[in-house]
């Protein structure tokens, strides 16, 4: 195996985690509040754990995530897929003030 596919092979299994926040009931956009690869990722998903916040694992979302700043709202191509996801997750966790998500990229399932 060459080294360049070693690379890509490692930032393929590299854990991707990004975390958002939207208050429930606003038009304003969700914000990214954390991006992270690797073992920041992993801090991330542990904090989202603890706290009893879903997790959803979304490869493609989460990469389109990562790439924006932090405490920025999501770009408008990610609006539709994050839209849908916190409509689920507002249903399913009930009346709240506020919400947040963490989507993750994986090389293990998430549960």
């Amino acid at each position: 195996m060459s080294d360049e596919q070693e690379n890509e092979e490692q930032q393929i299994k590299r854990p991707l985690a990004v975390a958002l926040s939207h208050e429930k009931g606003s038009t304003d956009a969700p914000v990214v509040t954390a991006t992270g690869e690797g073992a920041l990722a992993e801090q991330i998903l542990q904090i989202a754990f603890e706290h009893g916040v879903k997790v959803r694992e979304d490869a493609d979302l989460a990469q389109i995530l990562k790439e924006v700043d932090v405490d920025t709202p999501i770009p408008l191509e990610a609006f539709a897929a994050v839209s849908e996801i916190l409509s689920y997750l507002y249903k399913s966790q009930g009346d709240t003030e506020s919400e947040a998500a963490f989507f993750s990229e994986r090389d293990i399932d998430v549960r």
